[in-house]
């Protein structure tokens, strides 16, 4: 009797490290770089399908990045595929005791139920009356089920997680067109995308806030209101509820005015009657043309003593924020004892301590938490349900300190995020897209984390 044995592909194994790849082909090592992420997965590619064509057989790819490790197969054709599965465990139940499948293949039968409704029909298999049974049903006089209700809904829910779009998975699903899952990551982004991206039946609230000044309040402020309105549209501001200088206005674009929250608190009374429109809120506030978001300005150049705002004052300019804005970001000031700094409280949904790793301003922003415990219920609420992002603020500094801080705020606060450093957010105008793609992924989740709390 021969004896048939399978014949090991040749592999190919790649371990990716920014933009360079360490390679073993065939045993051999070679190194490939590039200057972007997919120039760097092109190339490898490239190389594999290469070696497939020259040695006349398919070749194994094995790729280890920072999404985890996974595979693929090339063809001496140039075209690739994912690498065949493992096949399933052998059921040691009897053959008497197996319910037979239907006999569509299971290639048809995936492709006409998503997976809810095939793991329902697999169920219903499983879980049909025998012939026996049935007979046993008539003899007891239990009544049987109408059809109406046997009869399975046309209906059939046909959303599916969309393939992969990035990284490695991503280019296999473009090149090859097969429906490749996405990785841990993608599917991690696609949550926090949803998060932001939904929008909540009236107006919500989130203040920022440190009573330490310098700790990332106004870059906190900005980088959360431009994720929010990038993803979920229109209607979003950012105040500067600050009457000690605040400089959200000196780190956002400018609008064709100078007018600061000054200049509307005389209109609010129009603003809010029924002729009022929305365009008559643009002489008001300064839209960001790149964000997407809107800011009402302090004015930096006064004396607080010229810019006091009363609780009736906030009061009145709230109003008309939640009439015409569905989500209002507050960058408060570092006087916690000012009435709007108070009244601005009062009205927040959703609380978030801006920090550095240092730990004069950690400490800060954990006493205010401890306060507002104290204060009244609706505080203590904000303080328990609070988002702390800890900013990488200092390049010598490493984003292990920041996730230190980050630990040590464990049962202080809901949740703590992390921010790596980065120059774009260090002077200059605040812009979402000037920042790097790391920057930006850690700012999209601790959005997700604020959204969460709404």
């Amino acid at each position: 009797m021969s004896i048939t044995t399978t014949v090991p592909l040749p592999e190919v194994r790649a371990v990716v490290t920014d933009m360079t790849v360490e390679l073993n082909v065939l045993g051999n090592p070679e190194t490939l770089t590039a200057s972007t992420s997919a120039e760097l997965r092109t190339k490898i590619m490239s190389r594999v399908v290469k070696l497939a064509s020259g040695l006349g057989t398919d070749v194994r790819l094995e790729v280890h990045d920072h999404t985890g490790r996974w595979r693929l197969v090339a063809s001496p054709d140039g075209h690739l595929r994912e690498d065949e599965p493992l096949p399933p465990a052998e059921e040691t139940a009897p053959v008497s005791q197996k319910i037979q499948p239907p006999s569509l293949p299971a290639e048809q039968l995936s492709a006409h139920l998503s997976e809810p409704a095939a793991a329902a029909a697999v169920s219903s298999l499983h879980d049909a009356p025998t012939a026996e049974a049935s007979e046993t049903a008539e003899d007891s006089g239990e009544e049987l089920p109408t059809r109406k209700a046997a009869r399975a809904s046309f209906i059939i829910d046909e959303r599916r997680e969309p393939a992969a779009t990035n990284g490695w998975r991503g280019l296999l699903a473009r090149t090859t067109g097969l429906q490749v899952p996405a990785s841990v990551l993608e599917r991690e982004r696609r949550r926090h995308v949803q998060a932001v991206s939904q929008h909540w039946p009236g107006p919500r609230k989130i203040s920022v806030v440190n009573g330490k000044g310098g700790v990332g309040k106004t870059l906190t402020t900005a980088m959360l209101t431009a994720v929010f309105a990038r993803h979920g549209g229109a209607g979003v501001l950012a105040w500067d509820n600050n009457d000690t200088r605040g400089t959200l206005g000196w780190r956002t674009e400018k609008g064709p005015h100078d007018a600061t929250v000054q200049d509307l608190l005389p209109d609010t009374v129009r603003l809010l009657s029924p002729s009022a429109q929305i365009s008559d809120l643009a002489r008001f506030v300064h839209h960001q043309t790149s964000d997407k978001y809107d800011v009402l300005r302090s004015n930096p150049e006064l004396l607080a003593t010229k810019q006091r705002i009363t609780q009736d004052d906030f009061d009145a300019l709230h109003e008309v924020a939640a009439k015409y804005f569905r989500l209002v970001f507050f960058d408060s000031g570092n006087d916690e004892s000012a009435p709007r700094w108070l009244r601005m409280i009062d009205h927040t949904d959703q609380l978030v301590v801006a920090t550095t790793a240092l730990g004069e301003s950690a400490e800060s922003g954990a006493l205010l938490l401890e306060a507002l415990s104290e204060r009244d219920e609706h505080s203590a609420a904000l303080a328990r349900n609070a988002v702390v992002v800890v900013l990488q603020s200092e390049r010598n500094s490493t984003i292990a300190d920041a996730k230190r801080v980050a630990d040590d705020f464990t049962g202080l606060a809901r949740m703590a995020v992390t921010i790596p450093f980065d120059r774009a957010l260090h002077g200059g105008a605040l812009r979402y897209d000037a920042v790097r793609p790391a920057t930006r992924a850690a700012w999209l989740r601790a959005s997700a984390a604020v959204a969460d709390g709404l």
